[in-house]
């Protein structure tokens, strides 16, 4: 089969697509750990079952990966483009009039393709995912995902019901060391202890479980002054409990990131809405909006920064790149959070830091493919060698002194014994 695309695009395409994937899934596991620690600590904390916590993660993975897609499309282009500049290939590209325009193509291509995966998850996957997220932890919260009872601690059911559990097995299944407290409007408490139990559902009556209790014994006070309570022991005893009600979820929409793109436009720019829902919608989508843009700057930012200065293999570049990406995307979220309250007009708040930094961006390049001999961060660099320089001395290993004899001249002056 013929070969569509010339050698030196594949070559290209090689180079960029093994670091580009490796960066994106270095940083995305990073946020997910980090997350993932949180999130067995809520669980922990509210009782609930450790197979939630994978699936909150899941609901986060489309937020994470429209963070780790830009980042991952810059360094894979930068470190390929390093590649070529430090083992020399990309002079001899450029001697034989391959100019930076033409061997970036295929980086351009591979951001094509991402900028469409990312317009479908920023626009769309993300703020339903994003949803389903904030809708498990109010499950858990509010015990829809059985995680209203915890062992070893009492929890109040019914307002008139406290139970203790000492151990649970079998994931949940067997419960061993029970202690249940029934009180009624009439005064009457009843005091229950077994050692095992277990819960089990009614057909009739889906709001309502059996807790069936094993070898125990039951207390029964009656309230009444002078009456002594009563001692009944059991091998089996059923316990109805009726769950609390668990309120509804709200519905999606009530936070501006869980707004599709149709529904960010119809909210921003209908005269029925209300201000405040305006601001934050407008703000919302051209956040969203500046951040995809300015992945088609992102192969110009790597080639920039990749080409070290001659007989130098600094990788001053890389440190300063993730800077430089993460600055502007705390910018950009400083300036949704300012213009969605109305205080910045979102055109100032995210297009103008845009045009400054595209316009530093395409400074950089111009610097680094038409200017002879030129460096985007030359000064940088200078001084960054300098500081190594002087840090490498400081640590560097002292050669003791070799012992050398004394001289014939020193021999003779010396007194003799």
């Amino acid at each position: 089969m013929p070969n569509f695309l010339p050698s030196i695009d594949r070559y290209i395409l090689r180079l960029t697509i093994v670091p580009m994937l490796g960066v994106f899934a270095l940083a995305a596991s990073l946020l997910m750990l980090d997350k993932m620690l949180r999130l067995f600590d809520f669980v922990a904390v509210e009782g609930g079952p450790v197979a939630v916590v994978f699936k909150m993660l899941g609901a986060l993975i489309p937020e994470y990966a429209s963070l780790a897609i830009p980042l991952g499309l810059l360094l894979g282009v930068l470190l390929a483009f390093r590649k070529l500049a430090t083992s020399s290939e990309l002079d001899t590209m450029r001697a034989v009039g391959l100019s930076y325009n033409r061997l970036l193509r295929m980086p351009y291509v591979i951001t094509l393709v991402l900028v469409a995966v990312n317009v479908a998850l920023v626009f769309y996957i993300q703020p339903i995912s994003r949803y389903y997220y904030e809708q498990m932890e109010y499950e858990l919260r509010s015990g829809a995902l059985g995680a209203s009872i915890k062992v070893g601690e009492f929890t109040t059911l019914a307002d008139r019901m406290a139970l203790r559990i000492e151990e649970s097995e079998d994931e949940g299944r067997r419960l061993v060391g029970i202690f249940a407290r029934v009180a009624n409007a009439k005064g009457q408490v009843l005091s229950i202890s077994a050692r095992e139990g277990a819960f089990l559902a009614t057909r009739d009556n889906p709001d309502t479980i059996i807790l069936r209790l094993t070898e125990g014994t039951i207390i029964q006070d009656t309230g009444m002054k002078g009456q002594t309570p009563r001692v009944l022991s059991f091998s089996r005893h059923d316990l109805p409990i009726d769950l609390p009600a668990i309120e509804k979820f709200r519905a999606r929409g009530d936070e501006t990131r869980e707004y599709i793109l149709p529904e960010l436009l119809r909210i921003g720019w209908s005269r029925d809405s209300a201000p405040d829902a305006r601001d934050a919608s407008v703000a919302s989508f051209n956040f969203r909006l500046v951040e995809i843009v300015m992945m088609f700057l992102m192969p110009l930012l790597a080639v920039a920064l990749a080409i070290p200065p001659k007989r130098s293999t600094s990788a001053l570049g890389v440190f300063v790149s993730i800077v430089m990406v993460v600055a502007y995307h705390k910018v950009n979220q400083y300036g949704e959070d300012v213009a969605a309250i109305g205080r910045l007009d979102p055109v100032l708040a995210f297009w103008v830091p845009f045009v400054l930094f595209a316009g530093l961006i395409l400074w950089m390049y111009y610097r680094v493919a038409y200017v002879p001999g030129g460096q985007a961060i030359g000064a940088l660099e200078m001084a960054f060698a300098k500081l190594s320089k002087r840090i490498g001395k400081l640590f560097a290993r002292r050669q003791p002194r070799a012992w050398r004899p004394p001289t014939d001249a020193a021999a003779e002056a010396a007194p003799a014994e």
